[in-house]
């Protein structure tokens, strides 16, 4: 990846098991070793062509901290590349809201609003947040129904 490259990311979701995964699945820290160790014996490459950079993640567990930590990091000149966001975090917003009081701050910021549930149709969020390349609905939920 370019030197460039964002690797800021925000994670707003009221499950804690859930910043966890993320942490495991994309921080600096993350153990890389396997995808290495394979790519090397079938492709003969040398290991440090393909070392992992990791991202940097922060973590919110409701809209309000999440929005504040977005203009915590504008203000210091450290905008965040990619949020990720729950639908479902009671008692406070949901992450739609959240989603659209994040774009009043920060507008370019790309969004990922990920839920197992049916509280929104795709398009009860594209006609709340609009038509945009910077946002893509990842329904875990349909994933599970369609496995069924």
């Amino acid at each position: 990846m370019p030197n460039d490259f964002n690797r800021r990311i925000l994670v707003i979701d009221d499950n804690r098991a859930i910043h966890e995964d993320f942490r495991k699945i994309l921080s600096a820290a993350a153990d890389g070793r396997s995808y290495t160790e394979t790519s090397v014996d079938l492709f003969c490459d040398s290991p440090e062509k393909h070392r992992f950079a990791g991202f940097d993640l922060d973590s919110a567990s409701q809209g309000p901290e999440g929005l504040e930590m977005v203009k915590q990091a504008l203000s210091v000149g450290r905008p965040y590349g990619v949020a990720f966001i729950d639908v479902r975090m009671p008692p406070g917003w949901d992450g739609v809201e959240t989603t659209a009081k994040i774009w009043e701050i920060d507008p370019d910021l790309h969004m990922v609003i990920c839920t197992a549930y049916s509280d929104y149709g795709w398009d009860d969020i594209t006609h709340k947040l609009g038509q945009t390349d910077r946002l893509l609905i990842r329904d875990v939920g349909q994933l599970a129904r369609l496995t069924q």
